[in-house]
C-alpha cells in the first residue's frame, strides 16, 4: 500500500521544486467537469509525440512529491484528437485521486509517455456486432473507441452498455453518445450503427438491473431486438467492476468466446487496468 498523496501542489514554481521523472510529459489541465461527487472528468494537454491506439490506458500521477504516485487511466479521447481526455472516480482516501479531484484548468499533470492496454479492436478477429459491456468509469476506454472511425470500418454495429448505481452517473455516457452523433468525423458513419444501452442498480430507472443478469435472461436482446451474443458474429469489450469484469467473462467463455490479445487476437478481450 502506498502512502497518501501530499498536498496538490501544481503551480510553475512548485512544479520546478519536484523534478519531473524521466520519460514522463507534464501537460496542463485544460478542463474538468464533476458529474456527481463520486465521478469527474478532465482534459490536458496532449504532447505532440504521444501516439496511442484508442482504447489503450497511459499511467497518470501529480508534481506534488518526490516520488509521485501514478495510476493507470483509460485514455476517453480518441485517437485523432489534440487534447487527452480521462473519466475518473473520486477515493477520499486513495493515494492519486484524493488530490487528482481537486484539479483545475490551469494545473499540471504528468504522464508516462508509453499508452498500452488489451481493449482495441487489433485484439479481436473480425465480427459483424461489436459488444462494449461496462459499468462506471470502465466506460472511458469506450468513449475513445465509439468515436474513432477505425471501429466502425471494422464492425457494422457497435452496443455500449453502460451500468451504475444511480441515473447521475449515467450522464458521462449519455453525453457522449450525443457528441459521437453531432461529431463532424465520426457522426454520420456512427449513424444508425451505435447503440447505447444504460442501466441503473439502486435508483429506479427505465431499465434497472446488473448487465450480467440483463443477458442471461435475455432482455438485454428482446429490448435492442437483437439475436443472442454468437461467437461467429459477435465479439465483446469488458471494462468496469472486478466482479463485472470475472461475470461477464465467465458468460461469454460458456457461450464459446475465445480471449483474445495483440499477439493472439480472437472474440473477446478485458481490461485489467484500474484506479485508485
Amino acid at each position: 500500500m502506498q502512502p497518501a498523496a501530499t498536498a496538490l501542489k501544481t503551480t510553475d514554481a512548485e512544479v520546478r521544486q519536484f523534478p519531473i521523472p524521466a520519460n514522463v510529459h507534464a501537460e496542463t489541465v485544460v478542463s474538468v467537469k464533476h458529474y456527481t461527487d463520486r465521478l469527474f472528468s478532465f482534459r490536458i494537454t496532449r504532447p505532440q509525440s504521444f501516439r496511442f491506439r484508442s482504447g489503450e490506458f497511459v499511467m497518470i500521477g501529480l508534481p506534488n512529491a518526490e516520488k509521485p504516485v501514478f495510476r493507470a487511466y483509460s485514455i476517453a479521447s480518441p485517437a485523432w484528437d489534440d487534447e487527452i481526455e480521462f473519466f475518473s472516480i473520486k477515493v477520499p482516501d486513495g493515494p492519486l485521486t484524493s488530490e487528482l479531484q481537486k484539479i483545475q484548468p490551469g494545473d499540471t499533470v504528468l504522464m508516462r509517455q508509453k499508452a498500452t492496454g488489451t481493449l482495441v479492436v487489433d485484439a479481436l478477429t473480425p465480427g459483424k456486432r461489436l459488444f462494449m459491456i461496462s459499468t462506471g468509469t470502465g466506460i472511458a476506454p469506450f468513449a475513445s473507441l465509439v468515436r474513432d472511425p477505425d471501429t466502425y470500418e471494422k464492425f457494422e454495429e457497435v452496443i455500449l452498455t453502460h451500468t451504475c448505481r444511480d441515473h447521475a452517473e449515467l450522464r458521462y455516457g449519455e453525453e457522449l453518445f450525443d457528441q459521437a452523433a453531432n461529431d463532424p468525423l465520426i457522426g454520420e458513419v456512427a449513424a444508425g450503427r451505435l447503440t447505447h444501452y444504460c442501466t441503473t442498480t439502486r435508483e429506479i430507472s427505465p431499465r434497472m438491473g446488473r448487465i450480467t443478469r440483463l443477458i442471461e435472461n435475455g432482455k438485454l436482446y428482446a429490448d435492442l431486438g437483437i439475436p443472442p451474443l454468437d461467437p461467429a458474429t459477435d465479439r465483446v469489450m469488458i471494462c468496469g467492476s472486478m466482479s463485472m469484469l470475472k461475470d461477464v467473462k465467465e458468460l461469454v467463455e460458456s457461450l464459446g468466446f475465445t480471449e483474445g490479445s495483440l499477439n493472439h487476437p480472437a472474440e473477446f478481450v478485458v481490461e485489467r487496468a484500474f484506479v485508485g
